[in-house]
């Protein structure tokens, strides 16, 4: 289309009218001159001119041009992305074809309409599994691989790289092929979501094509162990309990053979037990339990295995691994009660929080036979238990031969405490025992305590007291609540008082570590044979937690048992360390705390540590330790090689070496395309509709292709071209040649 257009001096449509008056006034100023003494021609020649002259000057006021518009079509690019890993290959489209299978018939069934679209368009086609790779696209024909063979899917990642591959260009839509499952290890794992909001907002709209079923592998053949649990510690020879779980799909009314598989210190592996499971139906889970008894101290390696089974697509899920430690030297209590007391939860509370001290914890009334535990004649078995607790529990819960039996017990080495109540020592009838000759009190047949009875005052203390620690009592083991005996005493000072207490007359070869402020006393020790034995006359310590101390009520009772079972020598530090779980996925970071304690369980505050990781290959990585109040923490994320590896924790203070220790953890090896291969639609859907796009079935691929073809009108624009006829080069020539030619005629005819 063409046009013209005029564009005045000053920019004003009404200063044409200007440009033609002053055009005027120049005529009647130059054309007005009658040239007298010359010939009629010469003056027509002369005017003429003159008239040509100004009427070039009225136009270049007016400033007039040509306007001509094109029009253009925009280039653009369509990008096609195809999903090639290996959780394609699942057979669950129609006709048990698998995913990829239904994929490349699709793709088939539009190759015209992708041969047109890559005449008019540029047409680029990726397969991705960790990153995209370009792939051929001649006549309409993509060249997709028979098989996909991708480990992982990452979806947010591939359309990231090609956002910045295309980045500057008019792409008209991204059609992604895909079953929507995104499976990928840091750092693939972008959110695709993330991507498509920035898609939308570049104008990238997202074409997204569904395939697959939302059961994913429950149409195939899988036996998979998803959990297994255990204790990470346990003791020596005491029986370790184990769970787990598996997962059966298309084996239904079929036994499936289990095995736990323990692995020793010593490295050697053995069958800890066997069993077989069954499930009904597809998909259902089935529990599972195992016990073992460790033998020898150590860390030990168990392994829950399901059999393989004829025709499982995935085999890397059939086992699960996980590790515990066995303590050497761990402190074995039983704890006897006749009823629950507060005084038993918090006491329980605060030994459990020794890794190092295992509580047996029984309770059952004298007066009803049927609550006595069936083992109860094996409580005083040699060998069994370190140190016995007996609460308020009367002395008729076992005969005289079984409390003789306990009386060996101490004089063999064991230790001792009996806690106050209304049936401890006298009134619980224990002086016609054998313990009378092995508690550090002196107790009378005559302090018998009947049932349902006031408690006499004369044998109880019936108000609340203050514990306080004797001059001995101040320098002993158990009763050390700080670092120095000065701040120990302020601890005490500040203990709310206990709500009363048995009252007790201590032996004359016993010592008394503890009194009310009236020298009553509440803490006595003595040795009897090889044992230890103390009578602690308090039965609500419990307050003392309820109060914000339970720093001290922790260590004051784990030093009562430490100091039983004589561990109070001991100077050695103890190094610890805590994994928060033993099982990682590849790439997966892992946590590890650890410290350094004294033999009283406080942390060694100025305690150094280095700290390596042992790889599966036999390398050795240094990591660094990050201060804490409790000791240190450290990460440690190269793990994407599957194995067993190793965290060695060694703890030095000052030029003293403190001690080491070990946690292995395993990074299992994992098919991730095909653990869970489900397809999720949803996750298109949505990917879909953040980036302005549209989700569709694969079939509809030939209409979402001929709507490109359809919508050329919209790269089509429109540029308007503007030819002025005034400021180029010919129209100031023709001027100056005008001026030039009425002045040469002018000089020669000699009229200048």
């Amino acid at each position: 289309m063409l046009r013209w257009s005029v564009n005045p001096v000053g920019g004003d449509h009404y200063l044409v009218i200007v440009a033609v008056a002053v055009g005027l006034v120049l005529l009647t100023l130059l054309v007005g001159p009658s040239f007298g003494g010359t010939v009629p021609r010469r003056r027509r020649i002369l005017h003429i001119l003159r008239l040509s002259v100004v009427a070039m000057l009225v136009v270049a006021m007016l400033r007039p041009a040509i306007v001509y518009t094109d029009t253009s079509r925009q280039s653009a690019t369509v990008l096609l992305v195809f999903d090639k890993s290996r959780s394609m290959s699942v057979p669950d489209a129609v006709n048990g074809r698998t995913r990829w299978e239904a994929l490349r018939q699709t793709v088939e069934n539009a190759r015209g309409q992708l041969a047109e679209l890559a005449e008019r368009f540029e047409v680029k086609a990726y397969t991705f599994d960790v990153a995209p790779q370009p792939v051929g696209l001649q006549g309409g024909s993509v060249e997709l691989a028979d098989l996909p063979d991708g480990p992982e899917t990452a979806i947010g990642a591939c359309l990231e790289d090609l956002l910045r591959e295309h980045s500057g260009k008019r792409v008209l839509g991204v059609l992604l092929f895909s079953d929507g499952a995104q499976r990928a290890y840091p750092p693939r794992d972008i959110l695709p979501q993330t991507v498509a909001a920035r898609m939308k907002h570049l104008g990238w709209p997202l074409f997204t094509f569904r395939f697959g079923q939302a059961r994913g592998l429950g149409q195939a053949q899988d036996v998979a162990v998803t959990e297994l649990v255990a204790d990470q510690t346990v003791f020596v020879k005491n029986e370790l309990s184990i769970s787990g779980q598996v997962r059966i799909d298309g084996y239904a009314n079929r036994p499936v053979p289990l095995r736990l598989v323990v692995q020793r210190p010593d490295g050697q592996s053995e069958v800890a037990g066997q069993q077989e499971v069954q499930v009904a139906g597809d998909g259902q889970r089935v529990s599972v339990r195992f016990s073992f008894i460790p033998q020898q101290a150590g860390e030990y390696k168990l392994t829950l295995e399901a059999e393989v089974q004829p025709g499982e697509l995935v085999t890397t899920n059939n086992a699960m691994t996980t590790f515990v430690n066995a303590l050497k030297g761990g402190l074995r209590v039983l704890y006897l009660e006749a009823d629950w007391r507060p005084e038993v939860k918090f006491l329980r509370r605060s030994l459990d929080a020794s890794p190092d001290i295992h509580v047996d914890y029984r309770r059952f009334d004298p007066e009803r036979p049927e609550t006595r535990p069936g083992d109860a004649d094996q409580f005083f078995r040699p060998d069994k238990y370190d140190v016995f607790m007996l609460g308020d529990i009367d002395s008729t819960a076992f005969s005289n031969a079984e409390w003789g039996a306990l009386r060996d017990r101490v004089e063999h080495g064991a230790g001792l405490i009996m806690l106050g109540g209304g049936h401890s020592f006298g009134p619980g009838g224990y002086a016609t025992t054998p313990l009378a000759d092995v508690l550090p009190v002196e107790m009378h047949a005559n302090e018998r305590q009947q049932k349902d009875t006031p408690f006499p005052p004369d044998l109880h203390i019936l108000q609340p007291v203050r514990m306080i620690p004797t001059q001995l009592g101040q320098m002993h083991f158990s009763l050390r609540l700080a670092y120095t005996a000065g701040q120990s005493a302020a601890k005490w000072a500040q203990l709310p008082p206990l709500d009363g207490a048995n009252r007790l007359r201590e032996k004359r070869t016993a010592r008394v570590l503890a009194a009310t402020e009236d020298n009553q006393p509440l803490l006595v020790a003595h040795d009897f044979g090889e044992g230890r034995v103390l009578a602690f006359a308090g039965d609500s310590t419990w307050r003392w937690w309820m109060h914000g101390f339970q720093a001290e009520h922790k260590r004051f009772w784990r030093q009562i048992v430490l100091w039983l079972a004589k561990k109070d020598q001991s100077t050695e530090g103890n190094v610890w360390i805590k994994l928060a779980q033993r099982r990682f996925a590849p790439g997966q970071r892992v946590e590890a705390s650890f410290g350094a304690q004294s033999p009283t369980g406080e942390p060694i505050a100025d305690a150094a540590y280095r700290v390596e990781v042992e790889m599966p290959g036999g390398g050795k990585q240094v990591v660094s330790a990050v201060g804490t109040p409790e000791g240190a923490t450290a990460s440690f994320q190269e793990t994407f090689q599957p194995g067993d590896y190793t965290f060695v924790v060694t703890a030095s203070q000052g030029q003293q070496e403190l001690g080491s220790t070990r946690a292995r953890f395993t990074v299992f090896q994992q098919d991730l395309e095909l653990d869970n291969a489900t397809a999720e639609a949803g996750t298109l859907d949505n990917l879909a509709a953040i980036s302005g796009g549209q989700s569709h079935a694969p079939e509809e691929l030939p209409s979402v292709l001929k709507r490109f073809l359809d919508d050329v009108e919209s790269l089509e624009v429109a540029v308007e071209t503007r030819r002025s006829l005034w400021d180029t080069w010919p129209f100031f020539l023709l001027l100056v040649s005008l001026l030039g030619t009425e002045w040469f005629l002018r000089k020669r005819w000699g009229l200048v």
